[in-house]
């Protein structure tokens, strides 16, 4: 059975080359060039993934990105950005895409960031996949991780992450105490086919600091200059319990 794609883009060129090319692929493509119209598609219809220009008319790209997420909706989104739009990359990735592509941009590169995110989201990458023992409960302190729910709690309370800042804080929990390398976790958590930039790993991180602020003298990620970060578990506030 084929992928199914949502494809949310206004400019009818572009999304006449979007279409074409990605059911040359053997994806099934639907395409919305209206922002309402592509938010109400992507709530009431299930999808494999979703293209998502930023600019659109009746609804900004942001704005569906922002509601699809609070609604609980978790299917995979690269969002279409500007040319040196790094603000618009950078508020995309806070607000939970999990991929973008730069205009203008070439087929090859659009079909290497689909693959890319498909092959992750249906667990291909061998560095995410979890043996039976690391199923178990993770504890350190007052943080505790359930790979097998991907759920988190901090103090009892129920903390909600995105799907990729799970997976940064499962691999960084794995080691407590160990620096790692943003390369470490980008071959990790993203694979090793993954195009975006390092900046990646620092908006996740940085948006995990603030998750984690409910207890921050139990435990913090510190950031090591030039290297990359690692979790601290206070041993005197947080024991860690195997």
């Amino acid at each position: 059975m084929a992928q199914r794609l949502l494809v949310i883009e206004d400019e009818p060129t572009l999304s006449r080359l979007l279409s074409y090319n990605l059911t040359q692929e053997g994806f099934d493509v639907t395409v919305e060039e209206h922002g309402t119209a592509g938010y109400d598609r992507a709530r009431e219809q299930s999808f494999d993934l979703i293209l998502l220009d930023v600019m659109l008319p009746g609804m900004n790209g942001f704005l569906i990105l922002e509601k699809l997420r609070q609604q609980g909706i978790t299917t995979p989104i690269i969002i279409l950005t500007a040319k040196n739009a790094e603000e618009e990359v950078v508020q995309g990735l806070k607000m939970g895409a999990d991929d973008y592509i730069t205009k203008p941009f070439g087929v090859s590169e659009l079909l290497a960031r689909v693959s890319a995110v498909m092959r992750r989201v249906s667990g291909h990458t061998e560095e995410v996949k979890e043996t039976e023992e690391q199923r178990n409960v993770i504890t350190l302190g007052q943080l505790e991780i359930f790979p097998d729910k991907y759920e988190v709690k901090l103090g009892g309370q129920n903390i909600n992450l995105r799907p990729k800042e799970f997976e940064v804080l499962l691999y960084l929990a794995r080691k407590p105490g160990v620096v790692l390398t943003r390369d470490d976790l980008m071959n990790v958590v993203w694979g090793f086919d993954y195009i975006g930039g390092q900046r990646t790993v620092d908006v996740h991180v940085s948006s995990l600091r603030k998750k984690l602020e409910l207890d921050p003298e139990s435990v913090f990620i510190d950031s090591i200059r030039g290297v990359g970060y690692k979790l601290v578990v206070n041993p005197k506030k947080a024991p860690i319990i195997t």
